[in-house]
């Protein structure tokens, strides 16, 4: 009776995405299965990079703060694109989020300002949570090299943004909106920027931001690097590599199956005895980092409100979450202060979140391409994870 009268509750249903039938999830996550066994089967499949760190032409101080992450072997889509933009290429990247990409494109670009300090760098992330995420790579890529940047994103001050772009910033990274706010109010000029990544632009195109994209295009001065990267190449991602770039080298490291190192169960459940099932789960001494998604805000709020109350050390990132709440969230969550993530899909895309032992889909996703970004969030850097959809 209280789900028929609460209008709070009419109201998530209402706009919740459609799910998908059990049956074609379930052929989604036999499919990959399938994929999977095949990759692993084939030997020839294993890629051994042809550099070291040590052998890319970059300055000492860099080299060191890549050692400092403990980064010994280039992955795939680093030890091809670090050359290729060292050479000063314009480069196309097809690459899924986890495969090392934003350190592809970072340490070439860091090298090239510290040799130049004259030399800028714009790059355009489609949410908050990447944008965030870069800015912390490249602050620990660039640490005691006096290279100045600044995070340009909805929900943090306008005005603090609008001061620190007065200042001799080399790396400016930030969200379209946000970036188009900053060009109206004449604080950010493209026409400075001679260095341009767009990263996942098949979520900027999905989101809605293309025509933002073409009009940051229509501003950078012509002779530029240009960087672009995405995990798919539809037909509206190909108009904006038609204008973004020239005669570039594109470096493909697409996997198929993201989930090739992730355990993949279904569990089928009544839907009153979930609570009770996934309590029971996050119970478990191997359920150390755990991501759990669901389908509507509301329903993930009140379902962290419980987990909370039944004493799991947890906390919840959403769309009415503030900028501020869902930072904080997230750094709890990669210092092992929570245990337990709950998020809708707004972050299951873009995040790398280090040692996710597992993610739990409490809802089904509303899509193919939504489960494999979730399950996404686990199984990466060569780490085993496991992934379990409940299906009522």
């Amino acid at each position: 009776m209280y789900k028929r009268f609460n209008p709070r509750f009419r109201q998530s249903r209402r706009f919740a995405p459609k799910q998908l039938p059990n049956r074609e999830l379930l052929e989604a996550i036999r499919a990959v299965e399938i994929t999977n066994s095949q990759r692993i089967s084939n030997p020839d499949e294993i890629y051994s990079p042809k550099n070291g760190f040590n052998d890319f032409d970059l300055v000492q101080g860099l080299k060191n703060n890549i050692l400092a992450k403990n980064y010994s072997v280039p992955t795939p889509i680093q030890d091809q694109t670090i050359p290729a933009i060292l050479n000063g290429n314009d480069v196309i990247g097809i690459a899924n989020t986890g495969t090392g990409k934003t350190a592809a494109f970072l340490i070439p670009l860091i090298n090239k300002v510290f040799l130049d300090r004259m030399e800028k760098v714009l790059i355009v992330a489609p949410t908050r949570e990447l944008a965030l995420q870069i800015h912390e790579e490249l602050r620990d890529f660039s640490k005691g090299l006096g290279i100045r940047n600044v995070l340009c994103i909805g929900g943090m001050s306008l005005w603090k943004q609008k001061n620190e772009l007065r200042q001799n910033i080399n790396f400016v990274i930030g969200t379209p909106g946000r970036i188009r706010d900053l060009i109206g109010q004449r604080s950010l000029f493209l026409a400075q920027f001679h260095n341009v990544v767009l990263d996942e632009v098949d979520r900027m195109v999905d989101i809605g931001f293309i025509n933002d994209i073409k009009y940051f295009i229509s501003l950078l001065p012509v002779n530029r690097q240009s960087l672009f990267f995405s995990a798919t190449v539809s037909g509206k991602v190909k108009e904006i590599i038609n204008s973004f770039v020239k005669n570039p080298i594109t470096i493909s490291v697409e996997k198929q199956a993201t989930a090739e190192n992730i355990e993949q169960k279904v569990i089928k459940i009544l839907k009153h005895e979930k609570i009770d099932k996934l309590h029971g789960l996050l119970s478990q001494k191997e359920y150390g980092k755990v991501l759990v998604f669901g389908r509507t805000k509301w329903g993930m709020q009140k379902l962290n409100d419980e987990l909370v109350r039944r004493g799991v050390k947890a906390s919840v990132i959403h769309g009415n979450k503030s900028q501020g709440q869902r930072q904080k969230a997230l750094d709890q969550f990669k210092r092992n202060e929570i245990s337990v993530l709950l998020a809708t899909d707004v972050a299951s895309r873009g995040l790398d979140i280090p040692d996710v032992s597992h993610v739990i889909n409490f809802d089904m996703p509303a899509s193919y391409e939504d489960y494999i970004h979730r399950i996404g969030r686990t199984g990466r850097a060569n780490k085993k994870g496991v992934a379990l959809t409940f299906i009522e």
